[in-house]
Formats: structure tokens, sequence, C-alpha cells
């Protein structure tokens, strides 16, 4: 069965930068669309960004486009999740989410996932 791990939260000033990291294993990687998810105290999870198995396409939720870049390394079966300019909103547990899909370039932000990481925390402070 597919394993996720993420990695790199932590606490941070607003405006500042943040990478996390999903690593995958137990899994044909390259055989599966990543999501990235975010849930902060008392509110629901959120899509926040997508990468497709294998062309590279990509889908951001609005409040973090221009500042969000999602990319992936299918050598090392890890999907990064850059996030600069931070703001206070960004604060939650981001987990990355997996998606087997037959199609190079599609992915999704809902949370039909196959499988699904423990979470990273994140803090931004103001």
């Amino acid at each position: 069965e597919g394993q996720l791990v993420e990695s790199g939260g932590g606490l941070v000033q607003a405006g500042g930068s943040l990478r996390l990291s999903c690593a995958a294993s137990e899994l044909t990687f390259e055989d599966y669309a990543i999501v990235w998810f975010r849930q902060a105290p008392g509110k629901e999870r959120e899509g926040v960004s997508c990468i497709s198995a294998s062309d590279g396409t990509t889908e951001y939720t609005n409040s973090v486009k221009g500042r969000f870049t999602i990319s992936r390394d299918n050598a090392k079966n890890t999907v990064y999740l850059q996030m600069n300019s931070l703001k206070p909103e960004d604060t939650a547990n981001y987990y990355c989410g997996a998606v087997w899909t037959f199609a190079a370039s599609w992915c999704t932000l809902s949370d039909a996932m196959d499988f699904w990481g423990k979470g990273t925390l994140v803090t931004v402070s103001s």
C-alpha cells in the first residue's frame, strides 16, 4: 500500500517562505497525480495545488496563485510545494494525497485520493 510522508513545515514570519516535500513509497509514483491539501483549525479541508502524473500540468486554488509553486521529481518519488509571500491565513496542517490516473495531464483539487499523508504543520506569524 502506498505511503506518503510530508516534511518541511515550521514557523515562519509573514512574507517568508517554506518548501514542503511529499515523499512517496510503495507505489508506482509516475502513475499518480499528487495533490497538496491544507486544513486550518475549525475550517474545512481545502485543495491547494495539484500536479499531474507525468506532463507537469498544475492547478492552484485562487488564494495561492502567484505565491505557491508545485513541482515533482519522479526520479526521487517526491513532490514539492514552494510557498512564498506567506500570510497568516496560510497557517494550517498541510498534507499530500495521491490519486491514480491513466491520463498524463490530469489532476484535481478534490479530495478523492487513493493515499494520504499525515501532514506537516505550517504556522505563519504576523
